[in-house]
Formats: structure tokens, sequence, C-alpha cells
């Protein structure tokens, strides 16, 4: 039983990495044949990629190679803590933490094979734009609000 759960629990992880490997892969291949910065525009979606070297939504974003490297290893420390929290939780709550850590481990791969993460999703209302973000953000983003509308409401995460 445990072996199965944990086969789920992996494949879960393993489709929303792949998930997100996929799109970035696509957006990279179409961005370098493409010769003008939009890949798509629409009047509320553009896809157009960036290379994001800080954290979340492009926060901490610098130049400094010594701050890149730091803010990295503090990602993967909360990377690993996510992880084991994976590990002793059960119910929704594991299920939660799981997108979460996928996403988080999408973003760190690109972290470490790009030395930046790709960002191409581009939602806007007229000239109002939202922060541009990819798949994992995604799924980090969802995992949060439904971690803290579960706190707020009082689901049992255990059920």
């Amino acid at each position: 039983m445990i072996k199965k759960k944990f086969l789920i629990n992996l494949l879960i992880v393993l489709s929303i990495f792949i998930l997100d490997r996929l799109s970035k892969i696509y957006v990279i291949y179409l961005n370098d044949g493409n010769l003008k910065p939009e890949i798509f525009s629409s009047k509320f979606l553009n896809i157009h990629l960036i290379w994001n070297q800080g954290i979340a939504f492009g926060l901490f974003s610098f130049d400094q190679k010594s701050f890149y490297n730091f803010l990295t290893l503090i990602i993967f420390f909360v990377i690993i803590i996510v992880l084991l929290w994976t590990f002793k939780s059960t119910g929704l709550k594991k299920y939660i933490l799981i997108m979460i850590f996928a996403g988080a481990l999408g973003n760190f791969f690109d972290r470490i094979v790009y030395g930046a993460v790709p960002d191409f999703i581009d939602l806007h209302i007229n000239n109002f734009h939202w922060f541009i973000f990819n798949v994992a953000d995604i799924f980090i983003t969802l995992g949060v609000l439904i971690m803290i509308m579960t706190e707020f409401i009082g689901i049992d995460k255990n059920k």
C-alpha cells in the first residue's frame, strides 16, 4: 500500500515537472526562431519570454552572481523542507505540498541549468500587466492559495 501511494505521489510530481519542462522548452524554441520579442499576443494574454533571476514574480532580481548563488541555496533548503513536510503529511495537505514541491523543483532545475527561470505567461487587461510567470509558478501559487484557504476554512487536511 505504501509503495502504491509513493508511486502515485511520484507520478504527480513527475507529471507537473514534465508539463513545466515541456512548456518552457517549447517557448524557448519558439523564441529562438522568432525575430520579435512577443511569441503570441492577444487582448488578455501574451506569450513573451523573459529570464527571471529572482524569486517569485521577479522579486530580488539582481545582477550580482554571489547574491544569485545565495538565493539559489536558500531556495534549495526551502525545497528540502517542503519535501520533508510532504513525507510527514497526509490527505489534502500532502497533495498541496506535492504541487508546491513539483513547481519549485521545476523552477530550481532552471536556475541550475540556465542560471535563470524562463517566465512567459503575461496576463493583462489594457495596460495593467500581472507579473510574468510560468507553469511551475501556477502550481506553486495554487498550492499556496489552497493551503491558505484550508487553514482559514478549517478543512481537516488529514481526510
